[in-house]
Formats: structure tokens, sequence, C-alpha cells
């Protein structure tokens, strides 16, 4: 082989490696030298010292204990020379020099432990929410500033100066970067799931845009629930994993060729994915048979049976309903009571659902939330109070950003006219 092609075939290990690895590196580092940003700097310097070394030394026989090592040590060379002008990172300096070398630096088992130690760290209960899904997408799944902003419609300077300032809160606060005790977890817990939840629902029904679905930010979202399964198999855990890929299942259904939407019940579900129903099932089992049931797994549940009916009219809405049931005892918010009176409208007829949809917005509750108004509008449709839907379409149309749902709102309207 050529030099040149020995050269390249190097770079393409390396770009492999920066792929499949980057992250667990970055995680260790931050463990090692207490800094996202020093971190940071480190990783990248440690990879650009692969490029350079590794087409004459060869590809290591642990590239990431390597690259550890080489992140490490160019740290501590840069806080050295900080460190004559800042005499607080004496400290650090001391402590790495103590440190093992590259084997015990990134032992699976402790890679996998700083995974996990940067995941709750990232989703620290001191951080502002919308912080902690910037902190989480850039330094877990190593988005770009850029592509978080676009998902999120916000400025990219806007979005890098909450990750700068959930940066300076953790180094300010002196938040620990561990994963909690086991007294605190379920709480912590809670929070993590959360966050994965927000960037999954996000990518599943965009809140705004040209698009139903982001598939981006739902794979993210995926990946960070099975990283979560496998390092805290927690019932959970399971649950929300089983959540996300039974509803992703079926992204291929829910808009046209042209990206139009399309209903639950007007889909093709020969174009559900028969093999990540397959595994929400799996997991749901999994998180049923722990007995410890959570409002992740209850909604896992309903999605399974959705997922179990080959056409709609076959889909058990009664046991849709008994689950709500518990749901809401569980999750007394207002959302899932709209979810309930959804099912309870396939169960007992529209003027069943009405009733509970107008109980909720007589309350106040969901009267910015564009998708009750919509229920009610198909509630008024199918009832023929065609009046009653055209207000409600309006309502609706007038408080809902997302480009697919505005157009087959519109659709709607223009039927009733």
């Amino acid at each position: 082989m050529s030099t040149a092609s020995s050269e390249s075939a190097v770079r393409d290990a390396v770009d492999a490696i920066y792929r499949t690895e980057s992250r667990r590196v970055f995680a260790t580092l931050i463990r090692l030298l207490g800094d996202f940003d020093l971190a940071e700097e480190a990783l990248h310097e440690a990879f650009a010292s692969a490029v350079k070394q590794w087409p004459t030394e060869g590809v290591p026989a642990n590239p990431r204990a390597w690259l550890v090592s080489a992140g490490r040590f160019k740290a501590i060379d840069a806080i050295r020379r900080r460190a004559r002008f800042d005499a607080s990172l004496g400290d650090l300096v001391d402590r790495n020099d103590t440190a093992g070398g590259p084997a015990e630096l990134a032992e699976e088992a402790g890679v996998e432990d700083d995974r996990l130690r940067l995941i709750f760290t990232c989703c620290h209960p001191a951080l502002p929410p919308e912080a902690q899904t910037a902190l989480t997408l850039r330094e877990v799944c190593g988005l770009t500033t850029e592509e978080i902003a676009s998902a999120f419609l916000v400025a990219p300077s806007t979005l890098a100066q909450r990750i700068v300032r959930a940066k300076s809160k953790i180094r300010d606060a002196k938040i620990p970067y561990q994963i909690p005790s086991r007294e605190d977890l379920p709480d912590r817990l809670e929070s993590v799931l959360q966050v994965v939840y927000l960037v999954f629902n996000e990518g599943y029904a965009a809140s705004s845009g040209d698009s139903v679905t982001r598939g981006d930010l739902s794979g993210e979202a995926i990946r960070l629930g099975r990283l979560l399964v496998e390092l805290l198999p927690e019932a959970e855990s399971l649950g929300l994993l089983a959540l996300m890929v039974l509803h992703e299942s079926r992204r291929a259904a829910r808009a046209d060729a042209n990206g139009e939407l399309i209903l639950l019940d007007a889909q093709d579900r020969g174009l559900w994915d028969r093999a990540l129903i397959a595994e929400g099932q799996s997991l749901v089992e999994r998180a049923l048979a722990s007995q410890e049931v959570g409002p992740y797994t209850l909604q896992a549940a309903i999605s399974a049976i959705h997922a179990d009916a080959r056409e709609a009219a076959a889909t058990d809405w009664p046991q849709i309903v008994a689950i709500y049931d518990v749901l809401l005892r569980a999750v007394p918010t207002p959302v899932v009571e709209l979810n309930r009176a959804v099912a309870v409208a396939m169960r007992d007829g529209p003027g069943a659902g009405l009733d509970l949809v107008d109980a909720i917005l007589t309350r106040g509750d969901l009267a910015d939330y564009h998708l009750a108004h919509s229920v009610r509008a198909d509630f008024c449709r199918r009832l023929g109070r065609s009046d009653d839907a055209r207000r409600s379409y309006e309502q609706a149309l007038a408080l809902t950003r997302q480009e697919p749902e505005r157009r087959f709102l519109e659709g709607r309207l223009r039927e009733l006219a």
C-alpha cells in the first residue's frame, strides 16, 4: 500500500473513531479535568495528535484509551502554562499527575459511568430546563450549536449564551460531576427523562416549521434513551424508550409524499416499522414486569395497543381509556385529560368527548393549546355542529405554528364552508 493510501486509510479510521468514540472520550476528560471547556480543547488536541502520529505509529490497540491519555497530557501542559498566572489550577495539575495510565483512565466500566455522570450533570435541576436541553444535545450528543438553535428556532448566539451560562453555573455552583445516590436517583432521573422526552417530542411532532417531524431530533432522543437503558435500566427508562420507539415506528406514515399531515386513523399501517414495534412491545413488557409502573410506561402501553391494531377500527379503545384513567391519577394534567377525552370519544362517541373537552376549556386550561381547540372542532364537526366546529378550527389555526398542521386546519375549514 502506498504512503498516500495508508495515510488516507488512517484518516478514515480517525474519522470513524471520532464518530463512535468522541463523546465517550469527552465524558472521561470532563471527569479528569473537571471543566467542560478544558475537556473540549483536550478532545480536539487528542484527535489532532492522532491524525499526525497514527499514520507512522499505526492505530493503537485501544484507540479510546490512547485518546484519553493524549488529551489529558495536552491539557496538563496547557494548565501548567496557565498555572503560572492562576495558582488555583495547581491542584488540578497535581491530581492529574498522579492519575493512572491509559488503560486505567479509559477502563470500559469507568467510561460508561462517565457518560452517565455527564448526562446527570447536563440535566441537573439547578439549571433552567432550556439550558438542560441545550447542554445535553451539545455535550452528550455532540450536536453543533447551530444544529440545536435551528431545531428550537432560536438564534445561534442565544443558544450559545445558554450553554455558556449553564457551564458557568456548573463551575461556580460546584455542581458535582457524579451519578446521584440511590436515594436521590428517582428525582434526578425524572429530570433526565423529561429532557430526553422533550427532545423526542420536538422531533416527532415539530412545534413549528415546514415539516411534521424532525427525524434528526427524534433519532438523537432515542439514542439517548438507549444509552440510559444500557447504563441505568430502571423501569421508567425502559418505559420512555418503549414509548419513543413505538411512536417512531409510525413516523413514515404521518405525512404523505408532499409533506401533508395524516391523522392516526387514516395512516397506512403497512408503513409502520414492525421491527421498532416489536422492540417497543418487548420494552413495555420488561417495564411492566418491574411492577414500578410510571407515566412513561403507561403511555408506552397505550402506544403498544395502537401498534397491535392492524386497522383503526380494531383499536381496543376501552382498554386505552382504562389506562388513561390510571395515568390521569398518576399525572393529573390537562394534557393527559385531553388525551383521555379523545379516547373516551372513540369509545362512547364525540358527544361524550366534547363534554370533557369543554370542561377543560371552561376551567381556562389549555386555552392557548392549539390541539385542544382542534380536538373540540373535530368533535363538533362529527356532531354536525358546523358553526362551533368552524370557530374552534379558527382558534386552533391562530395558535398553530407548524405549516403542515396549518394546511390541515385550513382544509377542514374549506370542507365546512
